[in-house]
């Protein structure tokens, strides 16, 4: 009974484990009390000797730079100006002194006045070298910190030295008045510091229900039996990364000897994933790891101690071979199967094979292989099919878990001439090839043994080679590299490939077949856009195509010279892309050109092409069979041509009147000479081919000053993904608020502000520069309706040319204007007028009020007149008629070059040619 109440008080305070721990922190606390009080003081000290120096240089930095130090130090008397702002300064900054001198350390100023003069001593000449310093000074008048900074003058010349400091008195003082605080503060942290390690005892004493060293040993024992009775490893890995304890089962499960404690991680025999593991210290949840032929379940935590101090890693593990092997299976089943899921997805996201091929590359890695590349055929990269030997190909893709590879980089090319390589193999059975250990592939080290030796000693050890072939036909290949992974590619690994890189495949050929249809609609597009712009004197234009970066649309301009020296001015945009697009572009391009021949004003000729349109659906969806009898690949460009737009200006540069319409397409910009920019309100009638009849389009007239800029474009210049038809109006108006520019650098301007990296639609671009014809180059009279004026209008005309200095084609041009005045007397009405025009070529123009179109015949020989207007035909270079409001216009021109005069001999007689009828 004695016995058992004295075990059951247990040890005294000092004999239990709480209390011998509370003496020895208590003692440890004074003495890291007595040491953190001591640091501090050194610290402050430190601290204000460190301040004062940053204080006294800065003073002496801002002094020795202040503006007209340099004059007061070349002045009579320096002294006299620098001692009161040397005195003024060191107030300010709270110095002990502040100190001109010259190089040689003879003061001009100081605090104490009856130093000046007197040359001050320490070292002087570092100073006077050009160099700033600060120094703990000791010596004569007082200890202390002082700075050094030499004064230069404008050519780098040291003038001067300016001096500062504080004396370590005024630094002691300091650091004495900060003494009672750190006191303070240890005693309180002290106290503190003693009172918690009590608390920590008595909670000590709780835990440990006041037993002393020797129960806890007792207890230790039995916790040790226990630990290596279970049937789980455990490890215990200190701080240090060395093996603490290990039980019986972790010491079979992972073969360590007797002698493993003590030792670090890497130092156990451990398999090195497994070492590494325990070396990083994270944590890891039923990570499966090989020992020898088992697979183990391992699980890593921390450990913490007290206060959450971090005392090492316990590692627990379990034997799951058995069930390692089902579920294992299962796992990489499911996340292949993940895998695929995300290779639908994420290969094939563009159109473009270089970036497929990059897609497949992206997939695989880190995933399934540690490098991926791929290498594909030279047609396939241009889009075209693919045909002749495998033997060579492009890198078009590589990816991996490093960045530095001995592979070689994308854009080499390939060859595999050594027909055992393994990327020869799987071209040549069209099957995948698995090489599980490289050095074992002889083929693949006879064709590049360098790049072979590099690529094994980089760590490359195992590979699979697969074609890319879709629809039957070989696009190239993939290989998959494994380096880092240990574990080398297997016959599921191989199947796996195989259906990844079929699906990729798909994607790849896919891209092609779109590169193909894309080359083939550029090509197209820019054959239909006009190659040269024509030559004319009414603008100077430039002009910019851009076809789409996703696929060519129908975006199109032209350049129209008209009769009368006038040019027409065409915009339009087909809604859709490809080949269909740009063929229904070449067709509407076709029908403009063709109908201002016509010289119809810009509103009926819109009137006119939306019916053309309508007629050409009409006939190309009238007949089913039609796609049949086409065939599937030209039937792809046939298709309705509804959304197209168009804006078609006529400008004339003898009175600079501009004339537009508009279909659905954008208004254009107007530069004023002096850079103002405007758009004009231009009415926005219907697209063409809406199938509308009967609505007319309207037409503006605009009055353009020479030297005005007129800026058509499509909706793809402003419009974008990113950007609204606002946002693309402001950067236009940004761009061309530029005056003074040429047509070719407001293109520039343009795109420079508007164009992005990869533009979603065509942009087409048109920039006419306005030009007046002079005043003195056009010609015109009044015709009164009497057959008798023609001869006046005849010898007027001469008397003009003649001026002009077109003799050459005199005879030529009278003849013209008097079969064209003497028609519009017989047969027109009043007004009659003629007016001459020396463009490029001289133009006859005679107009009058009647609507009577004259229509060329070939005359009887029995007929006395009707070859008028054959005889205007042979002898002009061109000619024919347009309407106006008020009547009409028949007009001729005729070349001023050396083959447009007269022929030799004698001058018929032109009375006599008045008489020939129309």
């Amino acid at each position: 009974m004695i016995m058992r109440s004295e075990r059951a008080k247990g040890p005294g305070l000092l004999g239990s484990v709480a209390g011998q721990v509370f003496v020895l922190t208590a003692v440890i606390v004074v003495l890291l009390s007595t040491a953190a009080v001591a640091a501090l003081v050194l610290q402050a000290r430190y601290d204000s000797e460190r301040d004062a120096r940053n204080r006294c240089l800065a003073a002496a930095e801002a002094l020795a730079h202040s503006p007209g130090l340099e004059a007061a130090l070349k002045s009579p008397d320096p002294t006299a100006v620098l001692q009161p702002r040397a005195e003024a300064a060191r107030l300010a900054s709270g110095l002990d002194y502040i100190t001109v001198m010259t190089p040689d350390g003879l003061r001009y100023t100081d605090a104490r006045p009856e130093l000046i003069g007197r040359r001050a001593a320490g070292d002087i000449h570092r100073a006077a070298g050009g160099e700033s310093f600060t120094e703990l000074y000791t010596g004569a008048p007082a200890d202390g910190v002082r700075a050094l900074v030499p004064v230069r003058d404008t050519h780098g010349v040291v003038i001067g030295l300016v001096g500062t400091g504080i004396e370590l008195e005024n630094i002691s003082d300091v650091v004495e008045g900060q003494l009672p605080l750190i006191v303070s503060a240890g005693v309180v942290t002290l106290l503190l510091a003693i009172g918690g390690a009590f608390l920590v005892s008595r909670r000590l004493r709780r835990q440990t229900r006041g037993l002393g060293p020797d129960e806890l040993s007792r207890i230790n024992e039995h916790h040790e039996a226990v630990l290596h009775a279970v049937r789980e490893g455990v490890l215990i890995i200190g701080p240090d990364r060395r093996l603490m304890l290990a039980n019986d089962e972790a010491r079979r499960l992972l073969g360590l000897t007797p002698e493993a404690e003590g030792r670090h991680v890497t130092e156990l025999g451990l398999e090195p994933r497994t070492a590494a593991l325990l070396a990083s210290g994270r944590e890891a949840t039923d990570e499966v790891h090989l020992s020898g032929d088992r697979l183990l379940a391992v699980n890593v935590r921390p450990t913490h101690g007290l206060g959450g101090r971090h005392t090492g890693t316990v590692m627990t593990l379990r034997d799951s071979t058995e069930l390692a092997a089902v579920s294992g299976r299962a796992e990489v089943t499911g996340r292949r199967l993940h895998m695929l899921y995300d290779a639908g997805v994420r290969i094939g996201t563009t159109l473009d094979v270089a970036r497929t091929a990059e897609e497949l590359a992206e997939v695989a890695v880190p995933r399934f292989a540690d490098f991926v590349t791929v290498e594909l055929l030279e047609p396939v990269l241009r889009g075209e099919e693919p045909s002749g030997a495998y033997t060579e190909m492009r890198r078009a893709a590589l990816s991996g878990v490093r960045e530095e590879t001995p592979l070689q980089p994308v854009g080499d090319v390939i060859r595999f001439v050594v027909p055992t390589t393994p990327m020869a193999v799987a071209l040549d059975s069209l099957r995948a090839v698995l090489v599980a250990d490289l050095t074992t592939a002889e083929g693949w080290r006879m064709q590049d043994p360098e790049g072979a030796a590099q690529a094994l000693a980089y760590g490359l050890h195992s590979l699979i080679t697969t074609p890319l072939q879709a629809r039957g036909v070989v696009l190239g290949m993939a290989n998959f590299w494994r380096a880092d992974t240990q574990e080398p590619f297997g016959e599921e690994d191989l199947s796996f490939a195989e259906e990844l890189t079929a699906r990729a495949a798909v994607s790849i050929d896919n891209a092609r077949r779109y590169t193909r249809e894309h080359s083939m609609a550029v090509a197209l597009q820019r054959s239909l856009l006009p190659r040269a712009l024509p030559e004319q004197n009414a603008v100077v234009v430039a002009s910019r195509y851009l076809p789409a970066e996703a696929g060519v649309g129908g975006d199109w301009f032209d350049v129209i010279p008209l009769p009368g020296a006038r040019v027409a001015l065409v915009v339009g945009d087909v809604v859709g892309h490809g080949v269909h697009a740009a063929a229904t572009m070449g067709r509407l391009r076709t029908a403009v050109v063709n109908f201002s021949t016509l010289d119809l004003a810009p509103d009926e000729l819109l009137g006119h092409l939306d019916e053309l349109i309508d007629r050409i659906d009409h006939i190309d969806h009238s007949s089913p069979a039609a796609d049949e009898e086409w065939g599937a690949d030209k039937a792809m460009i046939r298709g309705r041509i509804t959304g197209a737009t168009c804006l078609y200006a006529v400008y004339d540069p003898t009175d600079g009147r501009c004339v537009m319409a508009s279909a659905g397409h954008p208004g254009p910009a107007l530069v004023r000479p002096d850079g103002r920019v405007e758009f004009p309100d231009l009415p926005a009638g219907l697209p063409l081919g809406l199938g509308v009849g009967g609505v007319p389009y309207e037409s503006v007239e605009l009055t353009l000053p020479e030297a005005s800029r007129l800026v058509l474009f499509t909706d793809g210049l402003l419009e974008d993904r990113g950007r609204d038809f606002d946002q693309g109006l402001r950067l236009l108006r940004e761009a061309l608020a530029r005056p003074g520019r040429t047509p070719e650098e407001t293109c520039v301007d343009v795109l420079a502000n508007l164009l992005l990296p990869a533009p979603s639609d065509d942009i087409a671009l048109l920039v006419a520069e306005t030009r007046l014809m002079e005043p003195d180059r056009i010609a015109h009279w009044d015709v009164p309706a009497d057959p008798a004026a023609v001869a006046r209008i005849r010898q007027e005309a001469s008397a003009q040319l003649a001026a002009w200095g077109l003799d050459e084609v005199v005879f030529t041009a009278e003849l013209i204007l008097s079969e064209l005045v003497t028609n519009a007397i017989r047969y027109g009405g009043e007004p009659i007028r003629v007016r001459l025009l020396n463009d490029r070529g001289l133009i006859c123009e005679v107009s009058d009020s009647s609507s009577t179109s004259p229509h060329l015949r070939y005359a009887a020989t029995t007929d006395e007149g009707g070859r008028g207007l054959f005889l205007v035909a042979q002898l002009a270079e061109r000619w024919g008629t347009r309407y106006t409001e008020r009547g009409k216009v028949i007009w001729a021109e005729m070349e001023t070059g050396d083959g447009g005069g007269g022929a030799e001999g004698p001058v018929p007689d032109l009375d006599a040619f008045e008489n020939l009828a129309w």
